[in-house]
């Protein structure tokens, strides 16, 4: 079988940690083309890879060369570049959030059917090996009811991890659009989403921008939840978290409590009624602190459904749903209502 050929438009942290080296240990694969603005970045990693670097991504979708591309920009930039790559005849891995805006999201879901192409949102929670055991459990019905849940993703916030530290774009409201609820958030809303396997209907939400002097976004979040049975929560996204960072999840129900990555050893632990404890040591979540060396999995299904002709897990209609509650959480804390979603 022929390599699938790859492009990486944005150069930044989550190419340089994540999408680059993960392509590249994927024998599916060939590395051809890596485009940033910033003619130095995309020089570097085209060396790195022995790829071709480009300044303007349009060039770069002319290529006849690629065939799929990651989208790993400031936030404002997913939708048009992941609509113009499919309208160009690429599949796109876009990073998340999706877009900054309902309207974005079904622009590009719609260019994706126009094309035929593959549109996958990296959602990579869904694809962490805790959290896939405890969809199972929860499936299988021996946890019975779920009455409610926390989540909650916070660290000291993108300047330990963005390419420009920071002077990031990840502060600056007119690339970002939202700030913590954007970069974090939006994870838990599709993990929880996944997890509980139905929508949230409403949210009310107390949106903040009170631990980062240099920014004009959020940067702690704190919202509740209800889902369409009427499971009930809440969901912490912040930058405010100075020590370890925080990605857990607990899910409370009939007949046990589970505790995901809220454990330095053990990923997940099912805390029985019956006082039985049952801990599994799955390998933990991939964060920032150690470089991201673990595997996200997402690059990984992404390929496999390019070479499958299968459609990915996470598809465009899924990151919208998970966008959907954030724009409602953004709502919410503006109105000072709770938001129908």
């Amino acid at each position: 079988m022929e390599k699938i050929k790859i492009g990486v438009i944005g150069c930044g942290s989550i190419a340089k940690h994540r999408h680059l080296p993960e392509y590249a240990t994927n024998e599916l694969v060939e590395i051809v083309a890596v485009c940033d603005i910033v003619a130095q970045r995309a020089e570097e990693l085209a060396n790195t890879y022995q790829a071709r670097a480009y300044t303007d991504y349009n060039e770069l979708l002319a290529s006849e060369d690629v065939d799929a591309v990651s989208v790993c920009t400031p936030n404002y930039l997913h939708a048009p570049i992941s609509i113009a790559a499919l309208q160009a005849g690429k599949h796109v891995l876009c990073e998340k959030p999706m877009a900054t805006s309902r309207e974005e999201a079904e622009a590009m879901i719609a260019a994706g059917e126009a094309s035929g192409k593959k549109l996958m949102i990296a959602h990579n929670q869904r694809f962490v090996p805790s959290h896939q055991k405890a969809k199972a459990l929860i499936q299988s019905g021996e946890l019975g009811k779920i009455y409610s849940f926390r989540s909650a993703f916070g660290h000291g916030g993108p300047e330990g991890w963005s390419a420009d530290g920071k002077d990031s774009w990840f502060f600056r409201k007119s690339e970002a659009f939202i700030g913590a609820m954007g970069d974090l958030g939006v994870h838990k809303t599709d993990l929880l989403r996944f997890l509980l396997g139905e929508e949230f209907v409403e949210v009310g939400a107390f949106v903040e921008t009170s631990a980062k002097e240099n920014s004009d976004v959020d940067d702690t979040a704190v919202c509740v939840l209800k889902t369409e049975s009427g499971v009930v929560g809440t969901l912490a996204a912040s930058w405010s978290y100075v020590s370890k960072e925080d990605n857990s999840t607990i899910i409370y129900a009939e007949n046990a409590i589970l505790r995901l990555e809220d454990d330095p050893t053990y990923s997940l632990i099912v805390q029985y009624k019956n006082g039985e404890v049952v801990k599994y040591e799955l390998g933990g979540i991939q964060t920032n602190d150690e470089g991201g060396q673990k595997s996200s999995k997402v690059i990984e299904h992404f390929v496999q459904a390019i070479a499958h002709d299968e459609q990915p897990l996470v598809t465009g209609e899924e990151g919208m749903k998970s966008l959907q509650v954030v724009l409602s959480a953004l709502d919410s804390a503006e109105t000072k209502q709770i938001v129908r979603i």
